[in-house]
Order: C-alpha cells, then structure tokens, then sequence
C-alpha cells in the first residue's frame, strides 16, 4: 500500500508541476488540475476497494496521512479556482478580499482547535475512532459532511485532515497575493535558492513529515 500511494502520489504532483511550470495559475489551467487530481481519487478508490488493508495499522495510516494528502490538494485548488474566479481587480478591493478569506481559515482553526492539535502532535491514542472504516460516534461532533460522504472511502476525520493541510497552503497563497512580491533568499550567501512555489515547498515538507525525518521524529 505504501509504495503504491507514494507512486500515485508522485505521478500527481509530476502532472501538476508540468501544469504550473507554464505560467501563473491561470484559471483553465487550475480547472484542469482539478480533473487530474479527481481522476487520481478515483483510481485510489477502485484500489482500496478492491484490495482493503493488510491490518488495521496500514488502515489508519493510509485515512491519517495518505488519503488527507491527495484530497488537500483537491481542496486547495477549488478553493484557489473561487478566490481567483471572484477576486476584485481593483488593488484595495483585492486586498479586503484577501483578508477576509485569510479570517476564514482563522474560524475554520479555531472551530477545530482541539483537532489541530491531536492531529499536529501526531496524536494517536483516539485514532482507532478518527480514522477507521465505517466507524464513527455522534458524541465526536461529526461534520455534517461526514453523512453525505461516501463511507466504503471516508471515515470520520480524513477530511478534515485535508483540509487541516489545504487550509494551510491556501494561507501561503493569500499571504503571498497580499504581499504581492517574489520570494527572497533566506540568506544571500548560500549557493542554493528555492526555485520552486512556496506552495510546493510547504507540500514538500508535508510528504516528509509523516515519515519522522525531522529532528528524530
């Protein structure tokens, strides 16, 4: 299960670099993003219910970080294609909407603050309710997004561990619009500079971090 999430995963983010590489998000291109990331869902989903999972540890992993991971990215470009599609073109006005979408995802964090911080921690003590199939209490105050969900793919809290995930780069992408300018080098000495978006930065350290690569786990 691993190796195959990670290679989806893989040719995903290749596809979609392909895409940016060609110029600044522009609409048609986000829309097509879209398709290729609801495309790579729906192959997963034909995997999982075909194959299931070795154990119950493989299950949780796979609804805690695989899952969230994908379905972030799917998050963040539609909600990037509404920004984009409703932005105002005059300066001032453009800003005002920046931030009052950036207010947005404060509510959604402070909403879904104890999850912030279980899901953060790494947290794992609950995860046996969170993140296992077709399980699910009433007493965890379930989103009502949860019952119009697809449960043979969906447990209680993997949305909302993608959306923990998106929230996070669409706030780059907001603070970045109102910054309005290109990043810097950390240090002006160094022989290496980030190239790339911050975007796929952050999406950079979010595949890494699950595996406990930093500061010894």
């Amino acid at each position: 299960m691993e190796n195959y999430c990670n290679e989806l995963l893989y040719k995903l983010e290749t596809d979609i670099d392909e895409l940016e590489i060609e110029a600044d998000c522009p609409i048609q291109r986000i829309e097509t993003v879209i398709r290729i990331i609801v495309e790579c869902l729906s192959e997963l989903k034909k995997h999982i219910l075909k194959r299931g999972f070795k154990n119950t540890e493989e299950e949780i992993h796979f609804f805690k970080h695989q899952k969230p991971v994908i379905v972030s990215k799917l998050i963040y470009y539609n909600a990037i294609y509404k920004i984009e599609s409703k932005k105002p073109n005059e300066t001032k006005s453009a800003k005002k909407y920046f931030n009052t979408e950036l207010k947005k995802l404060k509510r959604f964090f402070d909403n879904n603050l104890e999850f912030y911080k279980y899901y953060r921690t790494n947290n794992t003590f609950i995860d046996d309710q969170l993140f296992f199939w077709g399980k699910y209490d009433i007493k965890l105050n379930l989103d009502t997004i949860y019952f119009e969900t697809d449960h043979s793919f969906s447990t209680i809290a993997d949305y909302k561990a993608a959306k923990i995930l998106a929230n996070d780069l669409i706030q780059v992408y907001l603070e970045d619009q109102l910054n309005n300018k290109h990043y810097k080098k950390v240090n002006n000495k160094s022989p290496l500079s980030w190239t790339a978006s911050k975007t796929a930065l952050t999406e950079l350290i979010y595949a890494l971090y699950p595996h406990g690569v930093f500061n010894n786990g």
